[in-house]
């Protein structure tokens, strides 16, 4: 989805568990289209991901579309050319990830980080400024 306003709604909404369920944050996300809600959802996740799993990150912005449209089949989803912000760099990121029906929860979740993307290449691929 190349609309840069909905990344904006990325870090807001990372829901956790069944208690989530009832949130105001998810009374928002259901306002969006269930692809955009997949969508939200797993780069909320992969954000997260990479902030616990890589010291020294802290994402502040991802984009799924950056290098290759992701592909949605039901709740499932491929972002395999995604790039991701961290300290004013991007670096490409992978991933694959099934959401609940509803698109709210995470059912699965794998992914990849890449190499950093030389700044270029930046506004060929979406890819802005901090």
């Amino acid at each position: 989805m190349k609309n840069s306003a909905l990344g904006v709604v990325i870090a807001a909404f990372v829901l956790c568990g069944s208690a989530a369920a009832k949130s105001p944050r998810n009374d928002q996300m259901l306002k969006l289209d269930l692809t955009t809600r997949i969508e939200q959802r797993c780069d909320a996740r992969a954000m997260g991901t990479v902030s616990r799993e890589h010291k020294g990150y802290r994402p502040d912005e991802l984009v799924a579309y950056a290098f290759a449209d992701p592909v949605i089949h039901g709740t499932n989803i491929e972002a395999s050319g995604g790039a991701i912000r961290s300290a004013g760099r991007w670096y490409r990121l992978a991933y694959v990830c099934e959401t609940s029906s509803d698109g709210l929860d995470i059912k699965s979740f794998s992914y990849r980080l890449g190499a950093e993307v030389p700044r270029s290449e930046w506004d060929a691929h979406y890819l802005v400024p901090q």
